[in-house]
C-alpha cells in the first residue's frame, strides 16, 4: 500500500539551490510508537510498532521528512499461536515490537521480537523495501533490540529493559554465533530504573547506543558512548523535555540528513491520541549527539528542515491518510474488497461473517486506521440490506474504552446505538474476561433507509481539550445529527490495547452466520 503521509509543514524561505521547510511538533501527530528511522541515498525509511493490527510493521518511506508513503509491511500475517486468530485468548498490546530497521551492503534488514508464545525475535529481510519482505529467521528473543552491523562484517544486537546487553550473531543472521561476545554492558553513570528502547550507531569511530531512562528519573533520552563495542561506556542525557502540555519525550534514534545535518526522532505520550513523534536538531557537541535547539535538550515547537521539497506555498497543516490494518489476523474469504488487496481496499469493502461474536473485540474482520492531531474527521457509509438478525455493524473510536456507533439488526427492525464501552482483559493470554456496555441513545430507522446509512466520528487531541470525540450520523450523506454522548472521552490505557484510539469499521453476528455489509471508506 502506497499512502502518501504529509505532516504539518509550510514554506519558510525559497533559496536558490533548495528550498528549507519548517514543521511542527508533534511532527507526526499520531500513533507511532518505538520508531527506528535511516536514510539510504535519497530515502529516509521509517518503521514503527503496530502490535496485533495486520498486516504489520509499516515501512513508511520520504525523501525530505515531511511527505510519507507507506510502501510495505514487513508481514501480512503471524499464526504462532491461535491468539493471533482470537482464539484461546487474543493479542491485545502484544505480537510486533519495537523493530530495528538497518541497511547493510545492498541489504535492508528489520529484526523485531514478537511479544507472544514463542517468545522468538524474526528477522526481515529485502533488497527494496517497496518490494516487500522475506522472513529471513526465526531467533531468541531481544527486548527493544537494535541490530548493529560493524565495519568488520560481524553482527550484533543490543538489548534489554533494566539492564542493557550485547549478544553477538551470526553473520548470515539465523542464529547467536557460538563462542561470540554475549555480556551485561558496564554504563558509567547510569540512573536508576528501567533501560529500554535501544538504537545504535556508529560515528567517528565511536559507538553510541541511544536509550530511555525512565520512571525513576522522568523519562529521559541518554547516550552512551565507547570506543569499543563491549565498552564500557560513558553517559550523557541528550534529551530531557517536557512538551505542548505532556510530560517528557523519549525513545528513538538520530539519523543523518542529505546535506550533513542530523535529527532526532523520539516519541512522546499523548493520552488518547496515542504515543506522537517529535523531531529535533541533533548537534555534536564534544563527541555528543545532543538533541534540541543548540544542543539544549529540550523539544522545540518547530523544526527547520535543510533539503529539496516540493511543499504548500502557505502555512497549512495536512493530514495524514488513512493507512488501514486488521485487528487481528483476518479471514481472507470473507472479504471482498475494490482493489483486491487486502491492505488497499480502495473505495469500499464488502464482509461476510462466518465467525460469531459478541463484541467489537472478539469481532473478526474488523479494520482499523489511525485517529489524528490536533483534530480528526472521518465517516463511512454502510450498506446494511443483506444483514442478518443480530448482526452488528458499525464504526468505533476504537480502544480498551471505545465509543461505538452500531446499527443493529433485531428481527426485522434496525436500530441506529451509540454506546460507550469498555474491555477488560486477562493478564496472562489477553482473553477477554468482561465487556462493559452503556447504550447512551438508540435510533429506529426505516428498513428503506438501511441501504445508505452515514456514520461519522469527530476527534479533539488539541492539548488541553482532553482528547474528545463526538458522533453523527447520516441518511442522505448531507444533513448530519448527533447522536449519544457529546465530548466522549477517549483513553490510552498501556494494560490492555497499548495503543493510540484508532478509527474501526467492523462487523459481527451475534445469532447465525452468513450475513454481509458493504462498507464505503473514502467520503
Amino acid at each position: 500500500m502506497k499512502k502518501v503521509l504529509s505532516i504539518l509543514c509550510f514554506f519558510v524561505a525559497t533559496m536558490a539551490s533548495a528550498q528549507t521547510i519548517q514543521v511542527k511538533n508533534p511532527f507526526i501527530w499520531a500513533d507511532a510508537p518505538d520508531p527506528d528511522i535511516i536514510r539510504v541515498g535519497e530515502y529516509y525509511y521509517l518503521v514503527t510498532t503496530t502490535m496485533h493490527m495486520f498486516p504489520g510493521a509499516p515501512i513508511m518511506r520520504s525523501t525530505d521528512l515531511v511527505h510519507w508513503e507507506t510502501v510495505s509491511y514487513l508481514f501480512d500475517e503471524i499464526h504462532d499461536t491461535p491468539r493471533y486468530d482470537m482464539k484461546e485468548g487474543t493479542v491485545y498490546g502484544r505480537g510486533q515490537w519495537a523493530t530495528s530497521l538497518r541497511y547493510n551492503n545492498g541489504t535492508f534488514w528489520a529484526l523485531f521480537v514478537a511479544n507472544d508464545d514463542p517468545h522468538k525475535s524474526m528477522v526481515f529481510k529485502t533488497d527494496d523495501p517497496a518490494k516487500g519482505w522475506t522472513l529471513h529467521s526465526r531467533i531468541p528473543a531481544y527486548h527493544d533490540s537494535s541490530l548493529f552491523f560493524d565495519d568488520d562484517g560481524r553482527v550484533y544486537v543490543f538489548y534489554g529493559s533494566g539492564d542493557i546487553h550485547l549478544v553477538e550473531l551470526e553473520p548470515d543472521l539465523t542464529g547467536e554465533k557460538q563462542g561470540g561476545i554475549r555480556k551485561k554492558l558496564e554504563l558509567k553513570g547510569r540512573p536508576s530504573g528501567l533501560h529500554e528502547g535501544s538504537r545504535v550507531i556508529k560515528h567517528d569511530g565511536m559507538y553510541y547506543l541511544l536509550c530511555i531512562s525512565w520512571p525513576n528519573t522522568g523519562r529521559q533520552e541518554i547516550a552512551y558512548r565507547s570506543k569499543n563495542i563491549e565498552g564500557p561506556y560513558d553517559s550523557k542525557v541528550i534529551l530531557k523535555s517536557r512538551f505542548g502540555g505532556f510530560n517528557f519525550a523519549g525513545q528513538g534514534t538520530i539519523v543523518d540528513g542529505k546535506h550533513g545535518e542530523w535529527y532526532g526522532i523520539m516519541f512522546q505520550d499523548r493520552d488518547g491520541v496515542g504515543r506522537v513523534l517529535t523531531i529535533e536538531p541533533c548537534s555534536w557537541i564534544d563527541g555528543w549527539p545532543m538533541l534540541g535547539t543548540n544542543g539544549d535538550g529540550i523539544i522545540p515547537e518547530t523544526v527547520t528542515l535543510d533539503g529539496d521539497c516540493e511543499c504548500h506555498k502557505e502555512p497549512a497543516y495536512a493530514v495524514i491518510e488513512k493507512d488501514y490494518q486488521w485487528n487481528h489476523n483476518y479471514i481472507k474469504e470473507d472479504i471482498t474488497t475494490e482493489t483486491g488487496s487486502l491492505t488497499n481496499p480502495g473505495s469500499t469493502v464488502t464482509l461476510r461473517t462466518s465467525v460469531l461474536a459478541d463484541n467489537i473485540w472478539n469481532a473478526r474482520n474488523t479494520i482499523t486506521w489511525r485517529m489524528w492531531g490536533p483534530t480528526c474527521s472521518d465517516t463511512i457509509c454502510i450498506d446494511a440490506r443483506k444483514m442478518k438478525d443480530g448482526d452488528c455493524v458499525g464504526l468505533a473510536a476504537f480502544n480498551g474504552d471505545s465509543g461505538i456507533l452500531t446499527i443493529k439488526r433485531e428481527g426485522s427492525s434496525y436500530w441506529l446505538i451509540m454506546s460507550e464501552e469498555s474491555v477488560s482483559l486477562d493478564n496472562r493470554n489477553k482473553a477477554i474476561t468482561d465487556v462493559k456496555k452503556k447504550e447512551v441513545e438508540r435510533v429506529k430507522l426505516s428498513k428503506g433507509k438501511v441501504g445508505k446509512i452515514y456514520l461519522s466520528i469527530d476527534g479533539d487531541f488539541n492539548p488541553g481539550r482532553g482528547d474528545l470525540a463526538n458522533f453523527r450520523y447520516s441518511l442522505d450523506g448531507k444533513t448530519f445529527q448527533k447522536i449519544g454522548t457529546a465530548d466522549y472521552k477517549m483513553r490510552f490505557d498501556y494494560r490492555r490495547l497499548f495503543m493510540g484510539t484508532r478509527y474501526a469499521a467492523f462487523y459481527y453476528p451475534t445469532k447465525t452466520v452468513g450475513g454481509q455489509v458493504t462498507i464505503g471508506l473514502k467520503n
